[in-house]
């Protein structure tokens, strides 16, 4: 994988959720934590969507658990953020730091450019 990965912008908030959720990073556990965090109420699908995506970049790893009786005998996807993922992560908060350098527009929470 290229160490020019661009991170799209729900790409990076799933990342910093998994980051954030650690061993207990699931599919419905990574959608609650952007819903709680971010106020955005985003669809399961594209969570998945967006893991497998992240899967084939090689920025998250994911194994099956045991299956449980509480989920219908169905086995849990966990994921993991990889080196790469982490790497990708740091990046784009830095680019984004890079952009936001300099400007005179007050970026403080609820403002809003004119």
């Amino acid at each position: 994988m290229s160490k020019d990965v661009s991170l799209g912008d729900f790409e990076h908030l799933v990342l910093l959720a998994v980051m954030r959720l650690g061993e207990d990073a699931y599919g419905m556990k990574v959608r609650r934590e952007i819903a709680e965090r971010t106020g955005r109420d985003v669809a399961i699908g594209a969570v998945y969507a967006t893991l497998d995506r992240l899967t084939e970049k090689d920025l998250v790893k994911s194994w099956l658990g045991e299956p449980s009786a509480e989920r219908g005998g169905r086995a849990k996807r966990t994921f993991r953020v990889t080196a790469a993922g982490l790497q990708a992560v740091e990046r784009t908060q830095q680019h984004l730091r890079e952009m936001v350098e300099g400007l005179r527009v007050p970026l403080a929470r609820g403002g809003r450019a004119s």
